[in-house]
């Protein structure tokens, strides 16, 4: 059988329409691609027990047919579930599985099962039964203990028929069971692929850290024969990765480093001035921020910088007085106009914010500032109000801003589009940079004028003749708490500036962790916050109420009917509004405005409002089903209610999808969910908290972090600052000496990012 890395599944594997969209959802569309699909965890039938020896309290393993499968709902609760009997030679025992209905249909009747669970009795009867086990479908059942039931493959890649008792369980999708993928790989084990791949890591390296080469680690990932082989493995897959990615950012920033630059000369004594028109007193670390940027601008060579804040910690100030540096300096060889900003956020509701906080600190200079995002364009000054802004055709600003005669360009994705050209664009700040891809990072700050081309040319790199274009100053911003090791390793182009102060006079948060029988309390506390003027937000995990039909579903609170239910039950002498991602701009625009204006008391949300957004009268936020967001989103989402010098209050609901009646297992949250709530509450600041998600999650459970596009092995790897730091020093070692990988073959053709 002739198999290659880069064929594709559906040549050497028959494949039904649920299974090729299955492996699609999966990611998995190559032969490599599968390769690279390891296991979550693995599997001892040495520990599976027989169900007639099970005791209460226990976490079992267990082998068996599966019979009597069907869907129902709860008798009281009405929580739809799936219910079987797994039967083995020792006895029978009732598994059930809440909210997973669907299972009684994927699963077929009488199949051989691998169930894992914790072994619970009934009340009254004492009756064993397993409460939402995990549960695989398996080709046959072991005769007995210690009888493995996949025949294993030795380090030379061949059969051997060895006994032993490990087993690899795999992320599924329906249609792609954990045993077909074992299968798979076996199959092209067998092939003899693995002695043409190609080691990406230099031999050096595989010596100096001890780690297994390719071939071996492959092997070893998927069919261990001790514990000991598969952390070798991932060992090296983690450092791998890792490697790899900084690899790619040490050579963007090699490269970047090369362009000529915009040397801009602040006068020490305008900026100072310009600091105590905050509203606040500056912080000893937004000083310190601002030394550290003007610094770096003053080179000969573009600043990348990346300014880490926690929320509220005054980063758009720190953004404003950088800009004002910038557009206060005159291009080279004029002694008229100004150089140009551009600042580009996620969300139109963040572009419009910081437009009108640039407005508020620029308004008494002669400079006009523009907001260009998908639902139109405006500028500032307007001709009819000075002190204002207007609408703008897109035609007229983009002609401006070629023109060079607008400084401050605010917008979302609709800033790289090919028809936004600038005349001396010095400057770019990203807000929230882990929601932009460095291809879009890169797209922005190509987009001088006279550098900009249709080529994926860097800034010095778009015209033959003459005197290459200046590629702008980066000052890359995020709210979001980040662990040390993960942002040494996604921003490892970037020089790290972090805000660890909030200004003077903001209270500390209030943050509480409310199970079902505390919410009535709770509502009254939030009324008498109301009752004082103040606002609150409801953040839902979902929109619209789930389908329980369907093998998604997620038993959660949704926004439309939440709302419903807090204005009948709750709150009925309130104005609740809602606000969700599937809103028209305008529609989120106007909600907002009416929020802020305080004619809305109560905004009922999803996560939409996760980032930026400001309205100072609410201080209060309830997050219902907490359980389901990552410690660093909930500490985001709490930043909504830290942005005034009022006592804000944050009340995490654990469980329940009906007002405090629970809801099925694990209503009161399970004691993890109990344990991440606890560090919420007592972690002191959100770079603390980001640390504690990273140390809490384990493999498999980091889907929440994907936005960074590291794999759950890699993530992994981030709890080891020594592997992260050894992986780096590695990386600037190689590209100091060979910029262009030249030498490195392996490492020039791995597709790193």
């Amino acid at each position: 059988m002739n198999i290659s890395l880069s064929d594709k599944l559906v040549e050497h594997f028959r494949l039904t329409p649920i299974q090729k969209t299955a492996l699609k959802k999966l990611g998995l569309e190559t032969v490599d691609d599968l390769l690279h699909h390891f296991p979550v965890r693995y599997g001892d039938i040495a520990k599976a027990g027989n169900i007639g020896t099970l005791a209460k309290g226990e976490t079992a393993v267990i082998f068996g047919k599966i019979t009597d499968l069907k869907a129902s709902k709860g008798f009281r609760t009405k929580i739809p579930m799936a219910s079987g009997t797994v039967e083995d030679e020792s006895g029978k025992i009732h598994c059930v599985w809440f909210n997973q209905p669907y299972l009684a249909k994927m699963t077929p009747e009488g199949a051989s099962v691998r169930v894992e669970g914790k072994v619970s009795a009934r009340r009254k009867t004492g009756e064993l039964y397993l409460s939402n086990p995990k549960l695989e479908v398996v080709d046959r059942l072991p005769t007995g203990v210690g009888d493995s039931l996949f025949n294993e493959i030795n380090s030379a890649g061949a059969e051997n028929g060895a006994k032993h008792t490990l087993y690899p369980v795999y992320s599924e999708s329906r249609g792609i069971t954990s045993l077909w993928i074992y299968h798979a790989i076996r199959k092209i084990f067998r092939s003899g692929v693995l002695d043409k791949v190609a080691d990406p890591l230099p031999a050096d390296i595989i010596e100096k850290y001890n780690l297994p080469v390719l071939k071996t680690a492959l092997i070893w990932i998927h069919t261990p024969m001790k514990n000991e082989d598969a952390l070798s493995a991932r060992k090296r897959f983690s450092f791998e990765e890792i490697f790899l990615i900084q690899l790619s950012r040490q050579q963007a920033r090699a490269a970047y480093e090369k362009n000529p630059a915009f040397a801009i000369e602040p006068n020490e004594k305008h900026i100072q001035e310009f600091v105590k028109r905050f509203p606040f007193k500056a912080t000893d670390a937004q000083n310190r921020a601002i030394a550290n940027i003007l610094e770096d601008m003053k080179g000969d060579h573009p600043m990348s910088r990346l300014l880490e804040g926690d929320v509220g910690s005054g980063k758009t100030a720190v953004a404003a007085t950088t800009a004002y540096a910038v557009i206060t300096s005159k291009p080279a060889g004029q002694d008229f106009g100004h150089l140009q900003v551009a600042y580009m956020c996620p969300t139109e509701i963040l572009a419009m914010q910081h437009f009108q906080s640039f407005i508020q600190y620029f308004s008494y200079m002669p400079v006009r500032i523009a907001l260009i995002t998908g639902s139109g364009c405006k500028i500032f000054p307007s001709k009819v109000n000075p002190k204002g802004w207007t609408d703008i055709s897109r035609a007229q600003l983009l002609k401006w801003i070629a023109e060079g005669t607008v400084a401050v360009v605010i917008g979302t994705h609709a800033l790289i589009q090919k028809s936004v050209k600038f005349k001396h664009l010095a400057y770019v700040i990203i807000d929230e940079q882990h929601r932009f891809g460095m291809k879009q990072r890169a797209e922005l700050v190509r987009k001088n004028e006279e550098g900009a081309s249709d080529s994926p040319n860097r800034p010095g790199e778009g015209k033959a003749q003459g005197a290459p274009t200046p590629a702008p100053h980066l000052l890359s911003m995020t709210a979001t708490p980040i662990p040390r090791t993960l942002a040494l390793t996604i921003y490892g182009d970037l020089d790290l500036t972090l805000l660890d102060e909030l200004p003077a006079g903001r209270k500390t948060i209030i943050t509480e962790s409310v199970e079902p029988a505390g919410r009535e309390e709770t509502y009254e506390k939030i009324r008498e916050e109301l009752r004082a003027g103040r606002q609150a937000f409801v953040i839902c995990p979902r929109i619209d109420e789930p389908d329980p039909e369907k093998e998604s579903a997620l038993n959660a609170k949704s926004v439309k009917e939440e709302a419903k239910r807090l204005k009948r039950e709750v709150f009925p002498e309130y104005e609740i509004g809602i606000m969700h991602s599937k809103m028209s701009s305008a529609e989120k625009d106007r909600v907002m405005d009416t929020f802020k204006r305080g004619e809305i008391h109560i905004l009922c949300s999803t996560s939409v409002v996760e980032v930026g957004v400001n309205v100072p009268n609410a201080t209060v936020i309830i997050i219902e089903g907490a359980e389901r967001f990552g410690l660093a989103q909930l500490h985001q989402l709490r930043g909504r209610v830290m942005r005034s010098s009022h006592q804000a209050y944050c009340y995490v609901f654990i469980g329940g999808n009906s007002g405090g009646t629970g809801g099925g297992a694990g209503s009161l949250g399970s004691q993890r969910s109990r344990d991440r709530m606890h560090a919420l509450v007592t972690a002191k600041n959100g770079f603390e908290l980001a640390e504690l998600d990273l140390v809490q999650r384990g493999a498999g459970e980091l889907s929440g972090v994907r936005q960074w596009g590291i794999s759950d092995v890699a993530m992994e790897a981030l709890k080891n600052m020594k592997m992260v730091e050894a992986a780096r020093s590695e990386a600037v070692r190689i590209i100091t000496k060979d910029p262009t990988l030249s030498g490195f073959p392996g490492l020039k053709n791995s597709h790193f990012e």
